[in-house]
């Protein structure tokens, strides 16, 4: 057990303040008997692995900080086994390797694998919960573990009911793969023009891999030590899903600050229909790069829905630019954009 650990040095924001003590776990079982401990004598414990989706506050944590330190994975032809605290882009580039398809449009997200279905992480057209077999859960309300099918999750839009609730820890999961070493259909059209291809074609999964790399890398999304752009917690707010009844409304006051002409990107989802977070924020009058190159916290110079800590920040410094963003865009077109992240000790 190590004290007094600063967990900026634990995030990819590389924010935080320090935590108490720190316990780091490399096999499930010493997990699940560190947690059961723990949770028996009630000390207040914060569950952290890749510490990619996290915004800790600048007083950091008075308890423990578990770091899931797990990283087993296996591969067969039909399956993919990762330990919770394996790091995701290492699941994707090992089912790569070993000749299967379906995880190659994740490549290159930050983070741990236990962490993919709490966030229901997704991108180019691929969602987790689309490839999830099971996942193991340890039950911290009765110490107990056991495999749950992804019905159980209530998995939706970067969200499932393990994201705002501490009953339930990742332990592991399972995914379905394709044993022919091709991708899933391509769903997202700009990953088919940077493949040549056309949508619903299927590519070699190391080809997929490679494009979407390169895509990332020129949003900032690869980490990269040396990158400031990259000490961020990837997208820092969803996608907004405007209901039906609200949607002529908004539609209307982005129309009015753009112009009638100009083309809304807009897409069908659950509950309404999903507008693009970073498109809002831009038209909202906020660049790349906002407030410039001298503020401690900024937007990235690639991506405008990356908050980024340019080298000195400060919890308090990211967060009044994340305020100062959302309230402008719900000022401007109505539309409330919510954070991505967890947050711990602090609030937007």
């Amino acid at each position: 057990m190590s004290e007094h650990v600063p967990l900026s040095t634990l995030t990819t924001l590389r924010l935080g303040g320090p935590a108490e003590y720190l316990v780091e776990c490399t096999s499930t079982d010493v997990l699940v008997e560190v947690i059961r401990l723990l949770d028996e004598q009630k000390v207040p414990v914060l569950l952290l692995a890749g510490g990619s989706n996290l915004v800790i506050g600048d007083d950091g944590f008075d308890g423990v900080v578990v770091r899931i330190a797990t990283s087993e994975i296996t591969v067969t032809e039909s399956v993919v086994r990762a330990e919770a605290g394996a790091v995701w882009d290492a699941v994707v580039e090992a089912a790569v390797t070993a000749g299967v398809g379906g995880l190659e449009c994740l490549s290159g997200i930050p983070g741990s694998a236990g962490a993919t279905p709490v966030q229901n992480v997704g991108a180019y057209g691929v969602e987790v919960g689309s490839l999830l077999r099971r996942v193991r859960l340890l039950d911290r309300r009765t110490g107990e573990t056991g495999w749950v099918e992804p019905a159980a999750l209530g998995l939706g839009y970067r969200t499932s009911i393990l994201k705002h609730s501490d009953h339930a820890v990742v332990l592991e999961i399972e995914l379905d793969v394709r044993a022919d070493g091709m991708s899933a259909p391509l769903g997202y059209r700009e990953l088919s023009v940077a493949l040549g291809a056309e949508q619903g074609e299927r590519r070699p999964t190391a080809q997929v891999r490679d494009h979407v790399l390169g895509l990332r890398r020129g949003k900032g999304m690869v980490l990269d030590p040396a990158d400031h752009d990259t000490w961020s917690a990837g997208s820092f707010f969803t996608n907004p899903v405007v209901p039906d009844e609200r949607l002529g409304g908004v539609l209307e006051a982005i129309a009015s600050r753009v112009g009638p002409d100009v083309r809304i990107p807009q897409y069908p989802a659950d509950g309404g229909t999903k507008l693009s977070a970073a498109w809002l924020i831009e038209r909202a009058g906020f660049a790349k790069g906002f407030p410039g190159p001298e503020a401690p916290a900024s937007l990235s110079t690639k991506h405008t829905l990356a908050l980024t800590n340019r080298g000195d920040a400060t919890t308090a410094d990211l967060l009044a630019l994340a305020r100062q963003i959302r309230d402008r865009v719900e000022d401007v077109f109505g539309v409330r954009l919510h954070p991505e992240p967890v947050t711990v000790g602090c609030e937007i």
